[in-house]
């Protein structure tokens, strides 16, 4: 909460304006925390529709008219794109153009309010528009301020926009799949995207226990490009041994150089994921279709994530052809009965609509007035308690625009102003 005394009713005021009547943040960790959210597209999005799972009240600040570009991102439900909704549920909408005098005074008095400032403009941006941390830090002492950008705030990369690939490219994780005279496939998941969020959210927390501990804010600078180096701590193992000196070799094999843990073709033509890195589960594998002359009974634990030198090409054109004489499911469950770990690659609608994503309560339905039941993704810490299951849709463009301006103290008549002006 806001330790500014004099700013405590208005703080509330908001709070109670934008609770919903089916509310069901009360015994939530974030409940009571206010958050303004300046960013778009996927990394900020995603991190602040987290901390509303987890209880947080999450103002998004738009452009007026069409608002965040990515509402216009396909696939829609009938009228609405699936995207904006899956990155955006459970906060609400104001719209303001920052680039009048008005709209900047406006959020100015949003972040007093708020217990968290959330950005993810180019750097500079924040403080021309006059909202950035130092500012900030002005208007509320305890403001908990993030900036999501690709590469930081400072750096030989900060000017560079932070787009998904590009970070991945620059990191060393989608050469992972580089092959001789063939460029690398274009990685089939926004890692990058999804670990500045992450790196986000753990952050806010962190910098929230902090403000309530000691009254103090924070100022943080979460870089995509940080955030996913530093989840490349296994993909640089070689490099890492290289860089004293060593060669890196035996290298670690985890992305299809080890003919144990890769992926085969079936019958089918479709696909399954081989797992039997551990001696046990390749013996059971071994046994199951009869070729014992296969088990190396001097296999020792260094050689799990090896590619198993002179014995791999006997291994994959084992596991090739009993995956290739069978299709998928007959295959699948044929090996489970024998206790080897193989499993099928899904499509995503296999996925959506597979036993276990049902099994473990990870899709929800929310009801949207026009759409009506729409899939949602299910928080995983739901289970545990922490954040809510049943998520509230995506907010249409400048649904809080009334609730907000009362709640900052504009009258009716200043609120129409502020409309005929364009201003939201």
């Amino acid at each position: 909460m806001t330790t500014l005394d004099t700013s405590h009713n208005m703080h509330e005021s908001l709070l109670s304006l934008l609770t919903r009547p089916d509310d069901d943040t009360a015994d939530l960790p974030l409940d009571g925390v206010l958050i303004t959210d300046f960013s778009r597209l996927l990394p900020g999005p995603w991190c602040t529709q987290l901390l509303s799972d987890l209880g947080a009240t999450v103002v998004k600040v738009e452009r007026p008219g069409g608002g965040d570009m990515s509402r216009a991102n396909p696939p829609i439900f009938k009228k609405r794109s699936v995207y904006f909704n899956s990155v955006n549920g459970g906060k609400h909408s104001v719209t303001l153009d920052m680039a009048t005098e008005q709209g900047r005074t406006i959020a100015k008095k949003m972040i007093a309010q708020s217990d968290v400032v959330l950005e993810t403009f180019r750097p500079g941006v924040a403080k021309k528009l006059g909202i950035d941390y130092a500012q900030a830090q002005e208007l509320n002492p305890a403001i908990v301020y993030c900036s999501i950008t690709g590469f930081g705030q400072t750096g030989p990369l900060s000017h560079i926009s932070g787009h998904d690939l590009v970070i991945q490219a620059l990191s060393g994780f989608a050469g992972l799949s580089a092959q001789p005279g063939k460029a690398p496939d274009v990685p089939g998941f926004q890692a990058a995207d999804y670990a500045g969020a992450t790196m986000a959210v753990i952050g806010i927390l962190a910098a929230i226990l902090k403000q309530r501990a000691t009254g103090k804010g924070s100022n943080l600078d979460v870089a995509m490009f940080d955030s996913l180096f530093a989840m490349c701590n296994i993909s640089q193992t070689g490099a890492m041994s290289r860089n004293t000196g060593n060669t890196g070799l035996p290298a670690i094999e985890v992305w299809g150089g080890n003919p144990r843990y890769a992926t085969y073709l079936t019958k089918d033509n479709k696909a399954v994921a081989v797992a039997l890195l551990e001696k046990r589960l390749w013996v059971n594998f071994c046994t199951a279709i009869d070729r014992p002359d296969l088990i190396d009974h001097d296999e020792q634990p260094e050689d799990r994530h090896s590619n198993h030198g002179d014995k791999a090409d006997q291994y994959r054109a084992a596991i090739a052809a009993c995956c290739g004489a069978k299709n998928r499911d007959e295959l699948i469950d044929e090996m489970t009965r024998h206790g080897v770990p193989m499993c099928p690659i899904y499509s995503p609608d296999e996925a959506l609509n597979s036993e276990n994503v049902a099994g473990r309560g990870l899709i929800e339905t929310a009801a949207h007035p026009e759409e009506g039941d729409i899939p949602q993704i299910v928080n995983p810490l739901a289970i545990s308690g922490i954040a809510r299951r049943h998520r509230p849709h995506a907010p249409d463009v400048g649904e809080a625009n009334d609730a907000i301006l009362k709640g900052l103290g504009f009258t009716d008549t200043e609120i129409e102003t502020l409309k005929k002006d364009g201003v939201m």
